[in-house]
């Protein structure tokens, strides 16, 4: 029934639902520790006691470390009551068990307590955070030599940091090109002026030996954006109304929030149709590119998604690279492409092995086409098995990671090097995530015969789970494509309209919301963005599309663990009879 277990070792990289790792364990635990304490009581030998031996048998002081202890006991008793998100039994969201590596990695940063903002507090972690982002660079096909990045709290900031440095690119291009329309009388055409790309940009500046600091007073986000608009409305048929953003219909709400934040305002968040794959709709891409370019609104940025939130689709972004590629080799406009592959960039550790062949054609094609973007979120504490909270961003080269400069004169350093906090959106950065992700990289290998052998075997678990599941259990349709180890289905008969499927659905959800055997989650789509792929859906079982919105139970099968035989054995069987039996009472059998 289950495929045979190929990599044992790869248990070794994780605790265990048991603890069954727990000695060797708490013997690194312990080594960190003990590295801790003696790095501390051999740094500066001659400096005094602070805490004697007296004050620590004082009555005060173990009155204080006895209320402590209870405090802390009462934590532990209370943490038993979480999620126990470690277990192949949790198949719910988009967490699981994290990696010993990352552990040890976070646990060791913590106890330094570095903050990424600057070398003089992070001398050491600075520098695992360049190597980090080299490691992530080659996973996901960047040449590391080349690209830039920076370790985030999540995805949603790393997205952001994408809409931020899109709209300083196409802020600095229009401020050159008005700025030249003004004071030499060139022609303004704003669609070629936001999208002139940076070869042109030099080539202008140099030509007309502009400077910098005097466009700035043209510049829309570095100046008055009130005043501003009104200069470049004097070269428009119609009020200047901005810039426009086109995202999936399967986006992460953070862009919405990102067009908010930015000033951008949510009539910039343009929502691209999908089609039965529920991935990017190629020719509504470009008519929408095209609509936006003839009511004078430049395109500051393009998204496309690597594993969807709801239901694991990968984007064809090989197909949005091509567009893209061609308006700029065909028209001259230079569009920003951003990968937004929080849970799915790391899929990328199975490019290049044996294990490949998991993914459909089109899937393998997309997942290689990310190395063309301009810039990629990345979220190690999905798929890299990373404790949270940690995110990435990554751009191809110098150039696409280029910001303004800002001062903190307490910051301004030059003898300790570059520093990240005059280009990054969050200021203090703890470097956990980046010492978990690093050691990760070293000791697992974001590669197929590391990392990869374990993304791989979770998504034969989808693949397994899915099979068994439509043999065992009455109804099941699965939601088509299979692209990455979420499966979403539902339980529909022949015929029966989706608002009854929907009913269904929902209420075997909330028994499993009572079960203390399995957590699953579930989704919810809407004709808006999936009209096509509800449709498609609902055509395995020729069902009406009666309601609003589609229903879909969703597993996401991540944990390592469903690769042991004994495992998967026991636990499927034991799912297709929850499952079976909540979808009987409700239909009353």
């Amino acid at each position: 029934m289950i495929r045979k277990d190929k990599q044992p070792s790869m248990r070794a990289f994780f605790l265990g639902p048991k603890s069954e790792n727990e000695s060797w364990v708490r013997s690194e635990i312990q080594s960190i520790l003990e590295e801790w304490f003696q790095y501390r009581q051999s740094l500066f030998p001659g400096d005094p006691e602070v805490i004697s031996a007296k004050e620590r048998r004082s009555i005060p002081f173990l009155q204080r470390r006895e209320e402590l202890s209870s405090h802390l006991s009462d934590l532990l008793n209370r943490l038993k009551g979480e999620t126990p998100k470690f277990t192949p039994r949790y198949i719910g969201h988009m967490v699981s068990e994290t990696s010993l590596p990352a552990i040890f990695g976070h646990f060791a940063a913590l106890l330094h307590n570095p903050n990424n903002t600057s070398r003089e507090v992070s001398r050491v972690t600075s520098e695992l955070e360049e190597e980090a982002i080299a490691m992530l660079a080659s996973m996901i096909g960047y040449d590391p030599n080349q690209a830039q990045g920076h370790f985030t709290s999540g995805g949603t900031i790393a997205n952001f940091e994408a809409i931020w440095r899109a709209r300083f690119r196409m802020d600095h291009w229009v401020s050159l090109a008005l700025y030249l329309a003004e004071e030499c009388g060139a022609h303004f055409d704003l669609i070629q002026a936001s999208h002139m790309g940076w070869q042109r940009y030099y080539q202008l500046v140099k030509e007309h030996d502009v400077d910098e600091k005097v466009t700035r007073q043209y510049s829309i986000v570095g100046s008055n954006p009130f005043r501003t608009a009104a200069r470049l409305n004097k070269y428009l048929d119609k009020p200047y109304e901005g810039p426009v953003v086109l995202v999936p219909g399967n986006k992460h709400f953070s862009w919405v929030k990102g067009t908010s934040v930015f000033g951008l305002g949510e009539d910039a968040f343009w929502t691209v149709p999908l089609n039965a794959n529920g991935r990017v709709d190629r020719s509504a891409l470009t008519e929408m590119i095209s609509r936006a370019h003839s009511q004078n609104r430049p395109v500051m940025m393009v998204v496309t998604v690597a594993g969807t939130t709801e239901t694991g689709e990968i984007d064809r972004v090989d197909r949005t690279d091509e567009i893209l590629r061609d308006m700029q080799n065909n028209d001259g406009l230079d569009i920003w492409h951003h990968v937004d592959a929080a849970y799915g960039g790391f899929l990328c550790t199975m490019l290049g092995g044996e294990d490949e062949n998991l993914f459909a054609p089109d899937c393998l094609k997309a997942l290689k086409a990310i190395r063309r973007a301009n810039s990629v979120t990345l979220d190690p504490h999905k798929l890299g098995y990373v404790p949270y909270s940690c995110g990435a961003f990554l751009t191809l080269d110098a150039e696409n990671y280029r910001m303004p400069e800002y001062r903190a004169p307490y910051l301004e350093r030059a003898h300790v090097g570059p520093e990240k906090w005059a280009m990054t959106l969050e200021g203090s950065r703890s470097a956990a995530g980046v010492t978990a992700t690093w050691l990760s990289g070293r000791a697992l290998g974001f590669n197929p015969n590391g990392m990869g052998r374990i993304i791989a075997a979770t998504m034969h678990a989808a693949r397994d789970a899915a099979s068994y599941l439509y043999a065992q259990c009455n109804g099941f349709q699965i939601l088509q494509p299979l692209d990455s180890n979420i499966l979403c289905f539902s339980i529909a008969y022949e015929g029966e309209p989706l608002s009854s499927v929907n009913q269904r659905v929902e209420a075997i959800f909330d028994s499993f919301l009572e079960s203390e055997s399995f957590s699953i989650s579930k989704t919810t789509l809407i004709p808006e963005n999936y009209g096509a792929l509800m449709q498609a859906h609902m055509d395995q079982t020729g069902g009406a599309i009666d309601c609003d919105h589609m229903v879909l139970l969703r597993c996401v099968f991540m944990n390592p663990f469903w690769a042991k035989e004994a495992v998967s054995n026991q636990l499927l069987p034991e799912l297709a009879i929850e499952l079976q039996r909540y979808s009987d009472v409700f239909d009353g059998l």
